[in-house]
């Protein structure tokens, strides 16, 4: 009988260690009202709860990475699609005061975005997508001064069902949308 409980509690204690995936964030995404590309309103925490997401941070007159980190979402999109994989990718816009609904999508329609998955956002204050970008996604984000531009980070986050940000990927990088599909893949199937 003793080696029953034990083997049970070994059981459980294997299957208890945590996720399929090496995760190497641990924060709750706050709630957070945005505009979507098409002028609707979305609630990010509470309409994306129960999914897996993927989110970023751009602006649309960025010079330098959110270029090439939007045409790194749209491989990744791309990818999913191939998987038949359909998890809510979300682009959110650090330049709220810029980037209304319509400048969003004129910048996304050359990436050909589908945009019943993916959603560019915007309709916030700067502050309040600062504190967004801070709080629940240990990313810095800052005006530069003198300029039009922002320094903000480049990665590309992934979201649990219950709002908690578990991991972070170098969102300039291609080879990086493989390894998000594999842990996708790793926690939806």
């Amino acid at each position: 009988m003793t080696k029953v409980i034990g083997a049970l509690f070994m059981i459980m204690l294997m299957t208890a260690c945590g996720s399929p995936i090496e995760e190497n964030m641990s924060r709750e995404i706050q709630a957070f009202s945005a505009v979507n590309q098409d002028g609707k309103t979305v609630e990010l925490r509470e309409d994306l709860e129960g999914e897996y997401w993927i989110a970023d941070f751009i602006f649309t007159n960025c010079e330098t990475v959110c270029p090439p980190m939007t045409g790194n979402m749209a491989r990744l999109q791309q990818l999913l699609k191939e998987e038949k994989i359909d998890i809510p990718l979300r682009s959110i816009s650090v330049d709220p005061e810029h980037d209304s609904p319509a400048k969003l999508k004129e910048f996304a329609n050359p990436y050909n975005p589908d945009y019943t998955q993916w959603s560019f956002l915007t309709g916030y204050t700067f502050e309040e997508v600062k504190e967004l970008s801070i709080k629940s996604f240990q990313s810095p984000l800052k005006r530069l001064e003198d300029t039009d531009q922002f320094a903000h980070g480049t990665s590309f986050f992934l979201v649990t069902p219950e709002g908690e940000v578990v991991k972070r990927y170098s969102g300039t990088k291609a080879g990086e949308m493989k390894k998000i599909v594999n842990d996708v893949i790793r926690l939806t199937k």
